[in-house]
């Protein structure tokens, strides 16, 4: 029995790596839908950031980052993937750029820090709050930025 459920099922891992990397990047994607509006904020809370946190996790550093740039590079395309079904270029100079670009360094972040704490549960959990911090922060600098500048 040990040996089925050790036996691979693609050997190929440059197509291995592919399906991971598009499995995070429509995880993502269908994170997006899951909100909840926020009445202090023009941000919503998402299902995103779990998602981007395990694409680090699971991917590793790299291939994590690639899928969130993947994900912002289809948006950015014009696929109604962000949040509220939004797209294209105009989206980046709206209040939820920052958690956008906080994606690709959280997920990075993540992907390089996890192999420390693979034995410990309470440090996984510390680098998941650290890398949401990280996240956290890219988006609230850059509403910051986005809201001051409404009120010049």
């Amino acid at each position: 029995m040990e040996a089925i459920l050790k036996k691979e099922i693609i050997t190929n891992k440059q197509l291995c790596r592919l399906i991971g990397i598009a499995g995070f990047v429509i995880m993502t994607s269908l994170g997006a839908f899951v909100r909840i509006p926020l009445l202090f904020t023009p941000v919503p809370l998402t299902l995103q950031t779990f998602f981007v946190l395990l694409s680090g996790a699971f991917l590793g550093s790299r291939l994590g980052a690639v899928s969130q740039l993947s994900y912002v590079f289809l948006g950015a395309s014009g696929l109604s993937i962000f949040t509220q079904a939004g797209s294209g270029l105009a989206y980046f100079y709206g209040p939820t750029a920052g958690y956008l670009a906080g994606f690709i360094l959280a997920a990075f972040f993540i992907g390089k820090f996890i192999k420390y704490g693979r034995d410990n549960l309470i440090a996984v959990f510390c680098l998941f709050c650290l890398a949401d911090l990280l996240l956290l922060t890219c988006g609230a600098i850059w509403l910051r930025v986005f809201l001051g500048s409404r009120e010049i």
